[in-house]
């Protein structure tokens, strides 16, 4: 372990972390929107976590810089934050910050007339990231005060009309966390930087839809981006959770903790937990996009006994009652048992010992063979 001083408060970090991790991690908030905690590469493209370290002449990125033992560093000093607000005016520039500045962000409402006459996707009370962009906590930790905002210049660009998911190109920032999840995390790489200088943009190569640049739409792109520019097209217009349930995806036998986002008792959207043992932070397709059954009208919330030709549903008990009758009407070589990739390991486990201990037979098989 290395001791370092960072503001002034002793902290403790695993060698080999870089400042920005050690201060994150000892809850020491430093401004970044390009960082990435599952990749060791830095990548220092927002400039906003400069940090001063005693001993050195010049301000360093503390995304890319090591801790070093008795270092001693300082975040938060004047001169940074003037550099930082520097930096803040190349980036609303580019991005619509009436979200940002105004005055009435925190006590708007969505059917509030925006006095700001801005579009409808420029308001902080309909962007889906409002409240957790963190393009706003930058802005708020450091301060607007003296900054000559050049007026915004709309690019005007289409959203992409992909499944699932909304590119809204025109609130990006060029932080590159999506390209990077992507290509170096997921291992997909169906998005990219195209262009350079003022014309630079995210996008797949050749300006393909998604699905035909190999997007496997698990997510990771969203969840990763700091502002609105990659949504869930469920969640595009519904505001801001009532809470936050934290649970286990029900798809497969892999354990894979999400956060699911819930209003009017609905499903709004769902996060991996980055704190989940199993997935950390990761998920797939069906577990990002596909827990609508949960409140699909057709779903099956009770167990069904067929009665007189016609499916009526019946208690726990009964169904259970009239399958252990059943097995009891045949011999252990009759029966067969087949497993399901969507139950847990250990729920597989018990059933082929039930196949083996109880019924008597070895004719086991499990779908994922298949």
């Amino acid at each position: 372990m290395v001791t370092l001083t960072i503001d002034g408060k002793e902290i403790k970090a695993a060698e080999g972390k870089r400042i920005l991790e050690a201060a994150l991690e000892n809850d020491i908030y430093i401004p970044n929107l390009c960082a990435i905690s599952d990749i060791d590469l830095p990548f220092g493209a927002c400039r906003l976590c400069f940090v001063e370290i005693e001993g050195k002449r010049d301000m360093v990125t503390s995304c890319t810089e090591p801790i070093k033992e008795g270092m001693v560093v300082n975040s938060n000093t004047p001169e940074i934050q003037k550099m930082r607000r520097n930096v803040l005016t190349f980036i609303l520039a580019k991005h619509p910050h009436e979200c940002l500045t105004c005055y009435k962000r925190d006590i708007c409402d969505p059917l509030q007339v925006c006095l700001k006459n801005v579009s409808v996707e420029q308001r902080c009370v309909t962007c889906p990231k409002n409240g957790r962009c963190e393009l706003q906590k930058v802005v708020d930790y450091v301060g607007m005060d003296g900054i000559q905002i050049p007026e915004y210049q709309p690019r005007n660009l289409p959203v992409g009309n992909d499944p699932m998911i909304a590119r809204d190109y025109n609130l990006c920032v060029l932080c590159g966390k999506c390209v990077r999840i992507c290509q170096e995390v997921r291992g997909v790489g169906a998005i990219a930087f195209l262009n350079r200088g003022d014309d630079a943009q995210i996008g797949t190569i050749f300006g393909d839809a998604l699905a035909d640049a190999g997007c496997q739409f698990c997510g990771a792109c969203i969840d990763i981006c700091p502002v609105g520019a990659l949504t869930e097209k469920t969640a595009r217009w519904q505001g801001t959770p009532e809470r936050i349930v934290t649970t286990i995806c029900p798809y497969c036998g892999v354990g894979c903790q999400l956060n699911v986002e819930i209003k009017n008792e609905k499903i709004m959207r769902v996060e991996p937990d980055p704190d989940g043992p199993a997935n950390r932070g990761q998920d797939c397709v069906k577990g990002k996009f596909g827990l609508e059954f949960i409140q699909h009208p057709d779903r099956l919330k009770t167990p069904l006994i067929k009665k007189d030709g016609e499916f009526v549903e019946s208690t726990w008990a009964e169904a259970l009652d009239l399958v252990a009758d059943k097995f009891g009407q045949y011999k252990s070589e009759e029966f067969v048992a087949i497993s399901s990739a969507r139950c847990t390991n250990e729920d597989n486990y018990v059933f082929q010992k039930f196949a083996r201990g109880v019924i008597g037979t070895n004719n086991i098989d499990h779908c994922a063979r298949l």
